[in-house]
């Protein structure tokens, strides 16, 4: 039995060829609904769409909060060092990156790399190891680390690590019946045994196991843009909840391990409140997902609800026992030479619970009302005939299932896990009863690309602001891995004959040149 989808249910009539009608080109005015052109609503929108697009503060950013956006600003466009005063510091020791601006260039979505830099400016690439089941391997942290600081190594060598970029031919030859041709491309990571410093390692039901090299497996998760994210947080549960019940009425394939039968199988650590955020919906809240999370365990600066390091005790131990980094630990780290055991010193400082606060309350403050604030630019020519023509065919091919256009945020009751944040907490901009335009359902689905996201499922990439990514970051990658470089490319490796979009690609390969051209337009436009 088909499982794929969602269009059986929900796009039974629809899903036809295009008339000559819709054929013919439009000089006539468009009408859009003026609300349309608000992506963010009246509270998130801006219309600077240069760019600087993506770094605007949002209209709910009043007075009071302005120069708390600049600073918080300021922490995620500078880099983190290892001076024991003064601004930014905190480093290590062990990172991701340096600072926010290489993960998220101009605050945008990563670009494609041939090659894993940390210091990279633009490398939004973080490193997905497992082993051949799919879980993580315990003895890496979940963003595994490449970069250290004297005297420590870091667990992986980045300059070992390959990225080749194969090419890929689908079903069709590449080929639209019209005769124009797309290329697809997909990434192949390797990393050779020497190149970890830890051993491999992965936990199951409380049982730590070492894991042969050969059952090793690594793949690429690029970040998307940080724009915008607060909107996403105001939608609220329930009504996040009733889009899950709808697609699983309509026998929409759905993640067992997210929802099933009408409810919740998880939710975010031990809260009730549902999965939004990341690729692999890992994260819940705002306040305690995306930034608030990055800007402690990327670069592991400590914060005073976050009192120790990012690591595992895997590593902790391996450096302890390494005689170079002993030679050289307290040369480093004066203040931690407590016992004069040097190998015991090392671990209970990587190990630690109790560690300095090096960022202040009220620089996270800053830096989370800084997040939280971003604006989504405005949708731009929606009015023009050809946008207006993409936005139909959009529509009426089936891509606003996954791709849904609208949401409403709810009351916007702010959450946050650790409680460093009030329910009402008037120190953060809100987004009440704001209709917004995201063009994704919040839910995960599966894409059955060759060498494919960690699971399989990977949740709905929002559209909004994404056509003003060349011009904001020099580059237009989209999907998980940036596997896409341009829209068509995006559309095309949604049409395996097992996606969950399989019905939409094959009406997209019905239509026109000019029809197909006009939902890039339109995708661009949003």
């Amino acid at each position: 039995m088909r499982k794929r989808l969602f269009f059986l249910s929900f796009f039974a009539v629809i899903l036809c060829s295009c008339n000559d009608d819709d054929n013919k080109s439009s000089t006539e005015p468009v009408e859009v609904d003026d609300a349309e052109w608000y992506s963010g609503g009246e509270l998130g929108t801006t219309f600077t769409s240069t760019s600087f697009a993506y770094e605007q503060p949002a209209p709910a950013v009043d007075a009071s909060m302005a120069q708390a956006f600049k600073l918080g600003e300021y922490f995620f466009e500078n880099d983190y060092n290892q001076n024991p005063s003064g601004a930014f510091t905190g480093l290590g020791p062990l990172m991701v990156r340096r600072g926010c601006l290489y993960c998220h260039p101009n605050y945008g979505h990563g670009k494609r790399q041939t090659e894993y830099r940390a210091n990279k400016n633009g490398n939004g690439y973080l490193l997905v190891i497992t082993d051949d089941t799919d879980t993580y391997l315990s003895s890496l942290t979940g963003m595994p680390q490449t970069l250290a600081v004297l005297p420590f190594k870091a667990p992986i060598d980045e300059s070992k690590i390959k990225i080749d970029w194969k090419n890929f031919t689908d079903e069709w030859g590449n080929k639209f019946p019209d005769g124009e041709s797309y290329s697809l491309i997909y990434p192949e990571v390797t990393i050779p045994e020497d190149a970890y410093y830890v051993p491999l390692e992965v936990t199951k039901n409380g049982t730590t196991t070492l894991v042969p090299h050969s059952k090793v497996r690594v793949k690429l998760e690029s970040t998307i843009g940080v724009y915008g994210t607060g909107l996403l947080d105001a939608i609220d549960a329930e009504d996040l909840k009733a889009e899950y019940v709808k697609q699983e009425q309509a026998g929409v394939s759905l993640n067992p391990a997210i929802f099933a039968n009408g409810n919740w199988t998880k939710t975010y650590g031990n809260t009730t409140h549902p999965l939004k955020f990341t690729y692999a919906l890992s994260r819940g809240p705002l306040q305690d997902a995306a930034g608030a999370n990055a800007i402690w365990n990327i670069t592991n600066v400590t914060r005073s609800n976050r009192r120790y390091h990012y690591m595992t005790a895997t590593y902790a131990k391996v450096a302890s026992k390494d005689t170079e980094v002993q030679a050289d630990f307290y040369k480093h780290f004066p203040a931690q030479n407590k016992t004069g055991d040097v190998e015991k010193d090392i671990y209970n400082y990587l190990m630690a619970q109790d560690l300095d606060v090096e960022m202040t309350d009220k620089d996270y403050e800053s830096f989370m009302i800084w997040h939280r604030g971003l604006a989504v630019p405005a949708a731009r020519n929606l009015d023009d005939p050809t946008v207006d023509k993409g936005k139909k065919l959009f529509n009426k091919i089936g891509c606003t299932y996954c791709h849904r256009p609208t949401w409403t945020t709810g009351d916007d009751v702010i959450h946050d896990p650790s409680g460093f944040f009030a329910e009402n907490d008037s120190r953060l901009p809100r987004y009440p009863n704001q209709k917004i335009w995201p063009y994704t359902d919040m839910v995960q689905h599966r894409l059955f690309m060759e060498n494919d996201i960690r699971t399989g499922w990977c949740r709905t990439t929002p559209l909004w602001g994404r056509g003003l990514s060349e011009l904001v970051t020099g580059a237009s990658d989209r999907l998980h891995d940036c596997r896409a470089r341009t829209v068509m490319e995006a559309i095309m490796w949604h049409g395996n004959a097992q996606s969950d979009a399989r019905k939409s690609i094959e009406e997209f390969r019905k239509l026109s040149k000019a029809e197909r051209d006009a939902i890039v337009e339109f995708i661009d436009a949003i």
